[in-house]
């Protein structure tokens, strides 16, 4: 636990180990770009375009009227809030610095980073498919939080399987083509808390990364921190009251076959606010195999990934470096061609 950032000390300045160099730490863009906003109680299908055309342009974007209640959003901001100022005594169960345990408070990252650490505490938490009883430990407190966190994740969860089927009309692919266990897996929710830091320019909450999953939604809260790789600029995701950013994970990249890609983003920091963001993962099972779907396949174009089960494909990219030029974006198929699993060309 001497490791939790919220519970140290306010520090004066960063420790050397949390400083990255400044060449890997570009700002974000002056010029004002926002993320694409879709409200989903809009015509059905220009509501479908919106997410294609925003997934083509951005892998981001911002979706309102989704259909989770403000009150709910509240709830679970407050509860988060409050887990993270109780004392450290009653959270001490939870900490475990090891990736493979569902359940766990740690500080960092869940990837791994050569040593570099980052200016974040994390309580994740797995929640099986369907929503059901789950040996593994949970917080129990503060009070409800579990019943709060569960129908928080099923209502989210809905969202994000709205979304993928309107995307999938879009696409003019079968409207339950994601159903099953391409996104059967745990949904993971994971409360990211980044405490006040002295000097925000010289560190990062969250280093530059693709998710691992099939599809992302970030109920950010208030404050600024979120940041998207555009066109090689940072910009900076503008808050929208009772939104939610969604973001394409790798996984619906893999099965597009690259039409649609997942974008790196980052998370700054903040001098004088912390911040404390909910992200809801939606993902495969663990066996299920994926690769690029038929549909989106020809003679010109063959498939770019191969089809791998999706626990190894999260073994196989676990690891995170930053680059000097901002002009590198994650390449899928560089990387699996690396890795000795290019995709087999029939």
């Amino acid at each position: 636990m001497e490791n939790m950032l919220h519970l140290a000390p306010c520090r004066a300045s960063v420790p050397d180990c949390f400083i990255v160099p400044p060449e890997q730490l570009p700002p974000a863009a002056s010029a004002a770009v926002s993320l694409p906003i879709i409200d989903l109680s809009g015509g059905h299908d220009e509501v479908c375009q919106a997410i294609l055309d925003a997934g083509k342009e951005f892998g981001f974007f911002q979706v309102v009227n989704h259909g989770v209640s403000e009150q709910v959003l509240q709830d679970v901001e407050a509860l988060c809030n409050e887990f993270f100022e109780l004392p450290a005594e009653d959270k001490a169960h939870l900490y475990s610095e090891d990736r493979q345990k569902p359940n766990r408070l740690f500080s960092g990252t869940t990837y791994e980073t050569g040593g570099q650490k980052y200016w974040m505490d994390c309580l994740r938490l797995a929640c099986p498919f369907p929503i059901g009883d789950s040996t593994s430990d949970w917080p129990d407190k503060p009070q409800k939080l579990r019943e709060m966190f569960e129908m928080f994740a099923v209502l989210t969860r809905g969202v994000g399987m709205e979304l993928l089927r309107l995307l999938c009309e879009a696409m003019g692919i079968r409207p339950d083509y994601f159903d099953g266990g391409l996104s059967g897996g745990d949904v993971i929710l994971s409360v990211n808390h980044y405490p006040q830091c002295p000097n925000p320019s010289m560190t990062l909450g969250l280093p530059p990364h693709c998710d691992r999953n099939l599809v992302t939604l970030v109920h950010t809260g208030p404050i600024h921190g979120l940041e998207v790789l555009y066109n090689g600029n940072w910009i900076e995701v503008e808050p929208v009251p009772n939104a939610f950013v969604v973001n394409f994970g790798l996984q619906l990249e893999v099965v597009t076959n690259g039409m649609l890609k997942s974008v790196e983003h980052r998370v700054m920091t903040n001098s004088t606010l912390a911040r404390t963001s909910r992200a809801v993962f939606i993902q495969p099972k663990e066996d299920c195999l994926v690769g690029p779907a038929e549909e989106f396949l020809s003679e010109d174009s063959p498939p770019y990934y191969r089809t791998i089960t999706f626990g190894d494909f999260r073994r196989m990219h676990s690891v995170v470096k930053l680059r000097a030029s901002l002009n590198f974006t994650t390449n899928l198929k560089k990387i699996q061609k690396d890795m000795g699993i290019e995709a087999k060309q029939e």
